[in-house]
């Protein structure tokens, strides 16, 4: 038992006594209740639980035989979630899903099947929802702040000016202006 103000997390709970390959089984299919995870991200949940390296490489090699370890299919869900809900344009995906240990090759692959006309589009639709926020600012603040969220989600420099310029341009004078 642990002492007063001390906790003990769920990285110190494994029992040396436990069978190791029960152990890593339970720890997989608990990582991916919530959602796809890519293999390294997995194997790195094992070896934080102290589950041998054979056992993990076992595991995940049987893993992702049955199809439940798929990096292919973890990208493309990255992807789809993040460009939907985020906005997120393919440069910083592409820094996210090597952060989360896909390889390159399955990065460019999945990065390469992202419709640039579908994020161009994305990208205007962030804009004009930020665009309430900046209106009666300084026509150079806007394209600023306007620019510089788009640089943020990984959009092209060129594609973030052009963006916000049609958007200031397609802007109708607010009424309380007039």
């Amino acid at each position: 038992m642990a002492a007063a103000g001390e906790h003990e997390t769920r990285d110190e709970a494994f029992d040396p006594d436990a069978d190791p390959e029960s152990v890593g089984r339970s720890i997989l299919l608990a990582r991916l209740t919530d959602r796809p995870r890519s293999r390294a991200e997995l194997a790195e949940s094992l070896a934080k639980k102290h589950v041998p390296d054979d056992v993990a490489t076992r595991l995940l090699d049987r893993f992702e035989e049955v199809g439940l370890v798929d990096d292919e299919a973890f990208a493309r869900a990255w992807v789809d979630s993040r460009q939907r809900t985020k906005g997120t344009a393919s440069r910083v995906l592409s820094m996210e899903l090597r952060r989360k240990g896909v390889d390159d090759e399955i990065v460019r692959e999945v990065l390469a099947e992202v419709d640039p006309d579908a994020e161009r589009e994305t990208a205007h639709r962030l804009v004009q929802r930020k665009l309430r926020s900046v209106q009666g600012l300084d026509p150079s603040v806007q394209v600023r702040r306007l620019t510089g969220m788009l640089a943020r989600k990984g959009y092209a420099p060129q594609v973030a000016f052009d963006v916000v310029r049609e958007e200031l341009e397609a802007d109708p004078v607010p009424i309380e202006s007039l």
